[in-house]
């Protein structure tokens, strides 16, 4: 977040990438972070994903920050609904995503409106 606040800074947005990638590894173990970006369902996104940190890398800011988001997109989309879940456990912010004039256009975005039929 903070190299998108110095305005696209590539060595902030390079440093924050490089945390981002480890704290995965961290998380989950090598093996599940190996198994979960080369899933083939994955690939494209994967791609995406560590193309726009290579532009980052090459001091192409925006135009990496725009491709590595929609990797980001397409490789965390699912989690997406659980997120929203959580969230609305939180005092401030779930009233807000449980407000009836919010509550559909969030339940959209996340998926969660989806029959599993």
């Amino acid at each position: 977040m903070l190299g998108i606040f110095a305005f696209f800074d590539s060595a902030l947005l390079a440093m924050g990438n490089l945390l981002f990638v480890i704290g995965v590894v961290l998380i989950i173990g090598p093996a599940r972070a190996v198994y979960f970006f080369a899933r083939p369902n994955k690939i494209k996104p994967t791609l995406f994903f560590f193309g726009g940190i290579v532009l980052i890398l090459m001091k192409r800011s925006f135009i990496g920050f725009a491709v590595e988001s929609v990797g980001i997109l397409y490789l965390f989309g699912d989690f997406f609904g659980t997120l929203v879940q959580f969230l609305r456990n939180f005092p401030v912010i779930g009233s807000i995503l449980r407000h009836p004039m919010v509550e559909p256009y969030v339940n959209r975005a996340a998926g969660l409106d989806t029959l599993p039929v």
